[in-house]
């Protein structure tokens, strides 16, 4: 990093921008220290975990060299370390290591301590995926997710090592698993094809026994793939020895707390706020039980805020971040991954009984506060005339009018533009880009009646909001019409293939490991999305036409601008052929195009040398197009 921070009107490397700042990701307070795990990067997106003494001190790696924790669960993976205390009371961890797939426990007190493997390969890696886990002290061992073959299953592994039990076999996907705190009551999540989590999922909730299998294993909350009404399930918790978990039947992402004597769920703060998020990935939390109230956070209109629940309100704790994830409590102690649109991403610990706060950054931010570009919230009619909401950063120097403009398209589809700092952002800005980056129809954030907006609708509903914002904001002077270039990734590079196809708004495009071809998509994908397309699309073959008409592949001919591409060749979610033949059918039609491939890289990419080639390559490309 810069020693200086870099003043306005000095145009960003990507070098500087990308490719050394670590993602901190899943923090835990176990006793008198802080735990997370960070994603480097600079060692081609190896992940370690790391540790230090609670409100600061100097941080320590705890899985140096080629450790690689990594789950690979569903093919997106998360929560794959779980910390806690062994049956002896002493902090220990289980990981994944990428290398062999397997199970390996780490003492955590013992300063040069070697990881242990508590599963064997079965050959070179472990047969399978393991991940989302948490230690059960009690009985000294970890309890998690296996996904083998066709199925999820609960299983549990000594500490000592040895084999894996099953504990529950899932009749489709499970995960979220939660201990309560006398270690005698267990509940989970699980979902079936075709639904994904976040459409319809149930609360599953057993006992214990003594000797620790899984009795009467029940449905608490939920919905199926029949339920007319659908209900999503996040991230349930034991408040004490209350189960409390994130419901979306209100219409919004609400806390909610199981009545066993009446057999009912009791809402608990009824609030058109989101306090959980689209379940992609393990490890995921929103929501914490801080071991005497419910801390969580909550967003409104795209903002996070952090709160508690205190005596049946919300009370919003003072802090200056509005971009949080990552949410953990104890003894009155709190700790999430914190940033906002002029702090970088980084640790915030808060001690609640004084509201004292600090914050410390994955890294320096190189950029002086005054020559960060801030977003302005921008509502403008999408597709149907809905309201719709996107973030737009004025370039550098504020010229509005003859700014070229990129347009956004975030991946997901259920994401969202959220408004912590991206420096990767700041780099267009500060070549005398605009940027708005938007919320289209079916982003989270907004309530289930917005993500709902994409139902059956992909390929339209994205496609015109990112178009409609495009123009709210050369409608408003702030950009050219003849130099509005639009960029995503993954579902992202759909909408901006399919922008480019079915919309003439459009002089240039950017698409990393986007879908071209739905059809071929619904029959080559990995098993956590092979029936996602029912529900963006439409039933799979039966409405095939639907498939065809919205495929970029099948209207390239459409496509009048020249187009960009980016795609690692080991994605199993987005295969490569999906970017080759739309590559292909382009240059068939004489338009200019430009492929870059990555041989090491998956479905996103993990190297930062990657992730700089990718944004240098990208402002090359539009440059020489826009001739600026």
């Amino acid at each position: 990093m810069s020693s200086s921070p870099i003043r306005s009107g000095v145009p960003l490397s990507a070098a500087l921008v990308l490719g050394k700042t670590p993602s901190l990701k899943e923090p835990c307070l176990l006793g008198d220290r802080l735990y997370w795990l960070e994603q480097r990067p600079q060692e081609k997106g190896r992940t370690t975990l790391m540790g230090r003494p609670v409100g600061g001190g100097e941080p320590q790696e705890h899985t140096p060299g080629a450790w690689n924790l990594r789950c690979r669960v569903h093919e997106y993976g998360g929560g794959s370390c779980a910390l806690g205390l062994g049956k002896d009371g002493r902090p220990v961890a289980v990981f994944v290591h990428d290398g062999d797939r397997c199970l390996w426990k780490l003492a955590l007190d013992q300063p040069g301590a070697e990881p242990m493997r508590l599963i064997e390969p079965t050959g070179e890696r472990f047969d399978g995926a393991l991940g989302g886990g948490l230690i059960d002290g009690t009985r000294n061992r970890w309890i998690g997710v296996l996904e083998r073959g066709e199925s999820d299953q609960l299983v549990a592994v000594a500490l000592d090592g040895g084999a894996l039990q099953s504990l529950h076999q899932a009749q489709d996907f499970c995960g979220y698993p939660t201990l309560s705190p006398d270690g005698g009551q267990l509940a989970w999540v699980e979902w079936q094809q075709p639904c994904m989590p976040w459409e319809r999922s149930q609360l599953w909730h057993g006992t214990v026994s003594a000797s620790g299998c899984i009795e009467g294993a029940r449905c608490l909350a939920g919905s199926g793939p029949a339920d007319p009404q659908g209900i999503s399930i996040f991230q349930p918790i034991w408040a004490g020895d209350d189960l409390v978990v994130a419901s979306d039947r209100s219409g919004f992402w609400n806390l909610e707390r199981w009545q066993e004597e009446q057999g009912r769920w009791e809402p608990l703060l009824p609030m058109q706020a989101e306090f959980a998020m689209p379940q992609w990935v393990f490890g995921m939390s929103t929501h914490a039980w801080d071991g005497e109230a419910i801390v969580a956070l909550a967003c409104q209109q795209g903002r996070w805020q952090l709160g508690r629940l205190a005596a049946g309100r919300w009370e919003a704790i003072e802090q200056p971040f509005n971009d949080l994830a990552g949410l953990c409590a104890q003894q009155g102690r709190i700790a999430c991954v914190a940033s906002s649109p002029t702090e970088p991403s980084g640790l915030l610990e808060l001690e609640l009984s004084r509201g004292q706060w600090t914050h410390t950054p994955a890294a320096p931010c190189p950029v002086a506060p005054d020559a960060l570009s801030v977003p302005l919230e921008l509502w403008f009619e999408g597709h149907g005339g809905q309201p719709t909401q996107a973030w737009y950063y004025p370039p550098a120097g504020g010229s509005h009018d003859q700014a070229p403009l990129l347009v956004k398209s975030h991946s997901g589809p259920t994401a969202m533009a959220r408004t912590g700092l991206n420096l990767a952002l700041q780099f267009w800005t500060s070549r005398g880009w605009g940027v708005v980056d938007v919320n289209y129809g079916g982003s989270t954030g907004f309530g289930r009646a917005y993500r709902e907006r994409l139902d059956g609708q992909w390929g339209v509903v994205d496609v015109a909001d990112c178009s409609a914002a495009a123009l709210a904001v050369v409608q408003r002077g702030w950009a050219r019409a003849d130099r509005i270039a639009i960029e995503g990734g993954s579902a992202g590079g759909f909408t901006t293939l399919a922008a480019l196809c079915f919309t003439e708004v459009f002089s240039a495009g950017a698409s990393r490991y986007g879908v071209a071809d739905l059809s071929a998509l619904a029959e080559d994908t990995h098993r956590f999305e092979a029936r996602y397309l029912d529900g963006l699309v439409g039933a799979w073959p039966q409405e095939r036409e639907r498939y065809l008409e919205r495929s970029p592949l099948h209207h390239a001919d459409r496509i009048r601008c020249p187009v960009i591409f980016f795609q690692g060749l080991q994605d199993v979610v987005v295969p490569p052929a999906q970017t080759e033949a739309m590559a292909e059918a382009l240059r068939a039609n004489q338009i200019p195009v430009e492929v870059h491939l990555f041989p090491d890289e998956g479905h996103s990419f993990r190297d930062g040398a990657t992730q700089i080639q990718v944004l240098e390559a990208t402002e090359t490309f539009f440059r020489r197009h826009f001739q600026l």
